[in-house]
């Protein structure tokens, strides 16, 4: 297949609009403080003592020891963070998704092909060998080291594509082309937020490939349907059951990445392709932040397999679907009517028509909120954390005699292991796990927030007069009627 060409053309140097995320402070807070957090969530909610760890609980007993034998640190110190075997695995699950991502049929839905071939790899190991499965062993055995590597991974292509953007010049016979927000001309910001705008590699035997469109669909998307089959996997490991909330949580968050690959062509018009450079921040937030951060509620419900019932699971699934409705509805509006505005189903739609040409939209979804998806989007993420309930569990390990795997009627989990007898139980530690399983919940809305102030200032610079009029025309920013 053909490699698919960048849409943008690029004619001049762009102007550079102004810092984002507080400028140089906050692309260095955002670039060394979020790997830090991703490190305290892996350690901090664990299998080990408990979810959070007993010692934050108990601030009186916190002790370096104390703290290092609850969080599991490696025996060998930081070097037991990262591993070579491990990291030759990863590279190897990056290069298959390279692969795939070349060699399977399909235009604009690539990444449905690739997914759909990796699925069902991992479908037929599990049919062979169910939860022992190598893969879903490897990777919650090696979940740190995982980790590691796909952060190392994050710094070393926003280093490679910062170093490598210097060749770009503008009119350019590659049509390589830098991002506006880029080229403030200081080092660690033009890094951070990335300096070309679709930076590409050509790779022997598979030719070239858009880095920023890969690594935005493919390694960090489906690594977070697999770490959440792989959390799947080990509760009915351990307890022999798979329980409503994870297969919910696992379900509702497959539905949302499975409809990003498939409306692929859409993913295609966002911010992040088409107005952001590729630096480390969309490197980490592809490959390290979604699949790490996004299946915490997976790996806690892995842990304590809390059951909804018949009225907590109707509750679940009525957000799910009111948000996927208003979500997927709003988007399908918005793509009709950009490709084809004569489509019957959009053609009745009013519109502001702006002096560059392009058509703003003043009824239907868009007339309700100017950003109307994305209230969609975050009333699905009560959907994901509303399964963990009150979370909060503590881990308490005996040497009884290792049998079979069983469960206690009291809200407390019993398992047996290779070492003895394992409960799980929430006690003291109730309510307190929901800052691990409903950060996500909190963090998307400031996401959202965040991203539609810089949404609203690009569009004030493309539509100058026009914005103005069409913010009188639908005032409602995400909210209709509230914000």
């Amino acid at each position: 297949m053909a490699p698919k060409a960048s849409k943008s053309v690029a004619v001049k140097q762009p102007t550079f609009h102004g810092y984002e995320f507080l400028g140089p402070p906050g692309a260095f807070a955002i670039s060394f403080g979020l790997p830090f957090a991703c490190y305290l969530s892996t350690f901090l909610c664990n299998d080990i003592a408990g979810c959070p760890v007993p010692s934050l609980l108990s601030p009186s007993t916190l002790t370096i020891e104390t703290l290092k034998r609850e969080v599991g640190w490696p025996a060998s110190g930081i070097r037991g963070l990262a591993s070579w075997d491990v990291s030759a695995k990863v590279l190897g699950y990056y290069l298959l998704s390279a692969v795939l991502h070349k060699v399977l049929p399909g235009e604009e839905v690539e990444a449905w092909s690739s997914t759909m071939t990796t699925l069902a790899i991992l479908a037929a190991g599990t049919v062979l060998q169910g939860a022992d499965f190598p893969v879903w062993t490897f990777i919650y055995d090696n979940y740190l080291q995982i980790l590691t590597t796909n952060i190392i991974i994050a710094y070393i292509l926003a280093t490679f594509v910062y170093v490598r953007s210097f060749a770009v010049k503008p009119g350019n016979v590659e049509k390589r082309e830098l991002a506006a927000g880029g080229i403030s001309g200081n080092m660690l910001y033009d890094w951070f937020i990335g300096r070309e705008l679709n930076p590409r590699i050509t790779i022997p035997l598979l030719g070239e490939i858009d880095i920023k469109e890969f690594c935005e669909l493919r390694p960090g998307m489906m690594g977070w349907i697999i770490l959440n089959c792989t959390f799947v996997a080990h509760q009915y490991k351990i307890y022999g059951t798979i329980t409503d909330s994870i297969l919910f949580v696992t379900a509702f968050q497959t539905l949302y990445v499975l409809d990003s690959f498939w409306m692929e062509s859409a993913i295609l018009t966002t911010m992040d392709i088409t107005t952001d450079g590729f630096g480390f921040m969309l490197a980490f937030g592809d490959l390290v932040w979604v699949p790490f951060i996004y299946s915490i509620q997976a790996r806690y419900l892995a842990v304590y397999p809390l059951s909804l019932g018949l009225y907590g699971s109707a509750g679940v699934l009525a957000f799910l679907g009111t948000g996927y409705y208003i979500f997927r509805s709003a988007n399908n509006e918005k793509n009709r009517f950009r490709t084809n505005p004569d489509d019957p189903r959009v053609a009745h739609l009013k519109y502001i028509e702006t002096k560059s040409g392009s058509r703003l939209l003043i009824s239907g979804w868009w007339g309700t909120a100017r950003h109307i998806n994305y209230f969609g989007d975050w009333i699905q993420a009560w959907a994901y954390c509303l399964p963990t309930g009150l979370a909060g569990y503590v881990v308490q390990h005996s040497s009884v005699v290792p049998s079979t795997g069983m469960s206690a009627a009291d809200g407390s989990f019993v398992y047996t292991g290779p070492t003895g007898l394992t409960e799980i139980f929430q006690g003291a530690a109730k309510g307190w796990g929901m800052i691990f399983t409903y950060f996500y919940l909190i963090y998307f809305a400031i996401l959202l927030v965040h991203r539609e102030l810089r949404d609203e200032e690009k569009c004030e610079r493309k539509y100058g007069k026009d914005w103005e009029r069409y913010c009188k025309e639908v005032p409602s920013r995400i909210i209709p009627g509230i914000y």
